[in-house]
């Protein structure tokens, strides 16, 4: 899992609430279980048409937030059911932080475990932060996750707040495997000590 430190980039405005796990990936996609691959899938059925052709409207087919990194996102955010493919969807289509006034606890979970950055914030911050998005593709914010800021394209600095493991993970890199390997001794030495046991 990549390291995340501070990114600098485009913020897209989703202003819907209750976004759910078939919104961000439909369950006709769901046919495989790599990583990649599903971010030309991501919100299937708000950016294409019946006919396969984008919705003009919709803010990921507009030019300036087709290289969106940031979302910023409404109430209730990854509703639904618990498929870890609606992160792999997002991180795959290029988002690597989620903004919003919060988020169902399955998704949010599983965000931080693929290396996706979730931030809650109150309402009238998420408020601001959307209108800035709205701006178009000068709407560049810069997230640092060590100082735990957002830096409004205004030069405004929002101060937010993460779990200290999650954020360790973040910074560091480490996925449950990786977490795991970190006590590879350990577990090398509990399996050699099992082995003198009679019924092994």
């Amino acid at each position: 899992m990549d390291k995340f430190t501070t990114l600098t980039g485009v913020a897209a405005p989703l202003d819907l609430i209750n976004v759910d796990t078939d919104m961000i990936i439909p369950a006709r996609f769901l046919k495989s279980i790599k990583r990649t691959g599903f971010g030309k899938d991501l919100f299937y059925t708000l950016r294409f048409d019946e006919s396969g052709n984008e919705r003009e409207e919709f803010v990921l087919n507009k030019s300036a937030y087709r290289n969106a990194e940031v979302l910023i996102g409404g109430k209730n955010f990854g509703c639904g059911s618990s498929r870890e493919h609606a992160p792999w969807a997002l991180m795959d289509f290029g988002i690597k932080c989620v903004i919003a006034p919060d988020f169902a606890d399955i998704f949010y979970n599983n965000s931080f475990k693929n290396g996706m950055l979730l931030i809650k914030l109150p309402q009238e911050q998420v408020d601001q932060l959307m209108e800035d998005a709205k701006s178009g593709a000068n709407a560049t914010v810069t997230v640092d996750l060590e100082a735990q800021e957002i830096h409004r394209p205004d030069g405004e600095v929002i101060k937010f707040d993460i779990d200290p493991f999650k954020k360790h993970c973040l910074l560091n890199g480490l996925d449950d495997i990786s977490l795991t390997l970190q006590k590879e001794n350990k577990i090398a030495g509990f399996e050699e000590a099992r082995k003198s046991q009679p019924w092994l």
